[in-house]
């Protein structure tokens, strides 16, 4: 590996403590934290309104942010994604980015149940308005149909989180 910096991204359902993972690993890393989710509000408000144009979205997200990435981490500074890896397709953009950088990394999979995931879920969306996507138990369902965890074939340095 050519630097000391590192990248850490994750998976799990949606809700099942990813973020709050994400934030506490940058603070204790040192690293830059980068929010999807922050993003995504602020270069399209209110534009994703369902999973075809979050897929959309994101993905032309990930494209202005790849070369950034690879940038600060070939520059040695670590860097945390606070971005979905839920599926294998969604991993293969982390992969491109520990092959470009030549960096360590480490993937978090936060494997929740189901049960305190729409827990968490209702918890957060108390006091927003009913419209706001993803907040209803329709929602974690549609989002998780497409859940895969991570398999060895996919050779990730993964660190497993089992929450109950």
């Amino acid at each position: 590996m050519s630097t000391s910096a590192k990248l850490i991204f994750f998976c799990g359902r949606m809700a099942a403590g990813k973020s709050t993972l994400a934030r506490d690993l940058a603070i204790r890393e040192n690293a830059v934290l980068l929010v999807q989710d922050d993003f995504l509000d602020a270069l399209f408000p209110g534009e994703i309104t369902d999973i075809p144009g979050f897929v959309k979205c994101s993905s032309r997200l990930k494209n202005a942010l790849t070369p950034h990435v690879c940038a600060l981490l070939s520059m040695g500074i670590s860097v945390v994604l606070d971005f979905p890896g839920n599926t294998k397709t969604q991993r293969a953009w982390f992969r491109t980015l520990i092959e470009c950088a030549n960096v360590e990394h480490e993937l978090h999979f936060v494997d929740a149940s189901d049960a305190l995931c729409k827990s968490q879920l209702r918890d957060r969306s108390k006091g927003l308005p009913a419209s706001t996507p993803w907040t209803r138990d329709a929602d974690f369902e549609a989002v998780n149909a497409y859940f895969q965890p991570p398999i060895e074939d996919e050779k990730f340095n993964v660190i497993r989180h089992e929450r109950v």
